[in-house]
Parts: C-alpha cells; sequence; structure tokens
C-alpha cells in the first residue's frame, strides 16, 4: 500500500476488501473493482475524462426525484436494465415473457373494478382492454392483481404533467373467479423517453433517438405464482426495431384492433409461472 503504481493497485484494492463478512456482497464488489479498473485501462482513461464521468453522474443524481429517475432511464439506454430482466426471469415455453420496469410506475395506484375507465381523463383514443390471467398449464388465475399504467396522447404518464397529482392512465385491479380481466384506458402512443437531461445528452452524442414504441404497462400477480412485470405492444407502432431501452419481444407484440365507432381493443392473455 505504501509504493501503489498501476500494475498493483488492482490487487491492493481488492485486498482491501478481502474481509467484508457478506460473500455476496464480496463477490459484486470484487468483480466491480477488477470491471472498472479493466475498462480504465483498455480505453486509457485521461483524469479530465474521469472528471467529466463524475461530473455527469452527478447530474443524472441531482435530475433525479420522486416523479423523475434518470438513474434508471440510464441504465435503461444502456441496456442494463433488460439484461438484468433477460437474466433473472427465463420463463417455460408459453410463459409469458418479461420486459423493463421503466421509470414511472407508482406505488399506491387507485384500485378499480372490472370495467371502469382507468384512464380517468387522460387524453387519447378509447380503447376496450380484456382477457385472461392463466397458469401455465392453462386453468385460470382467480384474484390475480393486475398494476397497470401507461402514457397519454401527449407521450406523458400523469407524473410528468405540471402538478402531476391525479392519477390517469394508472390503475389496480383484480381478475374475476375465472381469471377473467376487463378495463377501459386509451390507446398506446410512441413517446419519447425524457431527454432533457444528462441521458438525453448521451443520446445526442451517440447520434441515437429517444424513442419507445407505443406498449401498456403490466405487473401481474397472484399467490403461487412469480410476479411478472411486462408490457402489450402495438404492431403497427414505429420503434419496435429501435426501441431506446431494447424492451420490446416478439411475444408481446399483439394487434390493437380499431371498431367502426373509432375505439380500440386489445385482447391479452398473460400466462403465469407458478413459483418455486
Amino acid at each position: 500500500m505504501r509504493n501503489v503504481n498501476q500494475e498493483n493497485i488492482t490487487d491492493a484494492v481488492l485486498d482491501s476488501f478481502a474481509n467484508t463478512p457478506d460473500p455476496r456482497l464480496k463477490v459484486i464488489v470484487d468483480s466491480l473493482v477488477r470491471h472498472l479498473h479493466s475498462f480504465a485501462r483498455e480505453v486509457k482513461l485521461t483524469e479530465g475524462e474521469w472528471s467529466k464521468g463524475i461530473d455527469y453522474l452527478t447530474r443524472v443524481g441531482h435530475i433525479t426525484d420522486k416523479k423523475r429517475q434518470e438513474f434508471i432511464l440510464l441504465s435503461d439506454v444502456l441496456g442494463l436494465s433488460m439484461l438484468t430482466v433477460c437474466m433473472n426471469n427465463e420463463r417455460p415455453l408459453g410463459c409469458t415473457e418479461a420486459t423493463v420496469l421503466g421509470p414511472f410506475h407508482v406505488d399506491g395506484a387507485p384500485h378499480y373494478n372490472l370495467g371502469d375507465d382507468v384512464a380517468n381523463g387522460a387524453k387519447g383514443a378509447p380503447c376496450l382492454v380484456r382477457g385472461r390471467v392463466l397458469g401455465n398449464n392453462g386453468q385460470p388465475v382467480p384474484n390475480a392483481t393486475l398494476d397497470i399504467w401507461q402514457s397519454d396522447d401527449d407521450g406523458l404518464y400523469d407524473v410528468q404533467h405540471p402538478g402531476g397529482d391525479q392519477a390517469q392512465a394508472r390503475g389496480v385491479l383484480t381478475s374475476n373467479e375465472k381469471g377473467e380481466y376487463h378495463f377501459r384506458s386509451i390507446l398506446a402512443v410512441p413517446y419519447a423517453i425524457p431527454h432533457d437531461g444528462p441521458v438525453g445528452e448521451l443520446l445526442r452524442a451517440s447520434n441515437r433517438h429517444p424513442w419507445r414504441p407505443a406498449h401498456l404497462h403490466f405487473i401481474v400477480s397472484a399467490p403461487g405464482y412469480k410476479t411478472l412485470t411486462t408490457h402489450v405492444f402495438r404492431n403497427d407502432s414505429d420503434y419496435l426495431d429501435s426501441d431506446a431501452v431494447f424492451g420490446v419481444r416478439e411475444s408481446l407484440v399483439c394487434d390493437w384492433v380499431q371498431k367502426r365507432d373509432g375505439s380500440f381493443l386489445l385482447e391479452y392473455e398473460f400466462v403465469l409461472d407458478p413459483a418455486e
């Protein structure tokens, strides 16, 4: 430790964590140190560049608040969020696939009865959403909880609007004894993730767009089953092949059918994986 240089500093740092009592924390910290040091060596990181990196992460933290999670956005556009989803949510064939949570989920959303309008005044074309929640052997899952949220016709979530105190296009429902659910909302549209902060700077610097394809968010949970966090995407949406957060999975893309009165219908069955 009295004669640190670029060849021995990694071992010195690893030795400093040698007595970490939590074995999982030690594995994570050791690997993080090795990869960070390897990254710095690989790109020959300058002091000025690292200073700019620290400033960037500081600004990510400063812009983050209870309504905007810039660190989740950063994880999303780097593909790290979706990578962790893929690694930790492998499902048996036939079960609904998971995708990213995103930064706009809100705990404590209002509860609605089946058939209610969860849009609650949000701007957009009317859309009826219905389907079933099933187990992986086809049996209905009664009393499943469906936590739902989406953006409005302006591509904004309720919490992005000034004030943002009224829950719109957001709610929680419970499937009936047959596993059926249905509710009214609005048509999902493509939208841009917030790009007026540090994440937007990164996208512009790398010539990437901030757009996401049209989708509706769901968290589906029931006793005896693994909780599912997913989206349902519109198959006629732009950006399905260039989602800014890499969240599209082919099995989650489906028809949103326009009816004669101009409203839309989305039908989707969720298949849950039994808990271990």
